[in-house]
């Protein structure tokens, strides 16, 4: 558990919301978030692969509901596959714009592809979730 309080750490550090707004350079609102699952050993492969290509109207969608510098990293700790998300939302209502993603026929098909090889947390998994939410604890801007 300690391993994945400090993963969630490391990765909350490799980016900080770097968007500027373009009138005035100043930096836009943003939010970070990290979010962490597990990874089906016999389903990691095909996932690597499914992200190695993404569909680009998948990418498209992301982009359009205002996440920026998004990226999930793989670690193994004690035998077993992690996932962990990062991505800075730049919009005014998240919930709204998880919404327009989820309501996405693509992007719904491309869950229907990656959700099968993640193992959620049992937190994330009671809640009907596949990633589950991390908590930051430090950020140096």
């Amino acid at each position: 558990m300690k391993n994945l309080i400090l993963l969630s750490l490391l990765l909350t550090l490799l980016s900080g919301c770097a968007t500027t707004n373009s009138s005035s350079h100043a930096p836009a609102r943003c939010q970070r978030f990290v979010w962490v699952t597990g990874l089906k050993p016999e389903k990691a492969e095909y996932y690597r692969q499914l992200h190695a290509n993404p569909w680009p109207s998948v990418n498209r969608m992301i982009k359009e509901c205002n996440i920026r510098n998004f990226s999930i990293h793989e670690r193994d700790i004690d035998g077993k596959t992690y996932l962990f998300a990062y991505l800075e939302y730049t919009g005014k209502d998240f919930d709204a714009d998880m919404k327009k993603m989820a309501a996405d026929p693509e992007t719904q098909r491309w869950w229907k592809e990656t959700d099968p090889c993640q193992s959620p947390l049992p937190d994330a998994a009671a809640k009907g979730k596949i990633w589950a939410d991390t908590k930051e604890v430090y950020f140096l801007k």
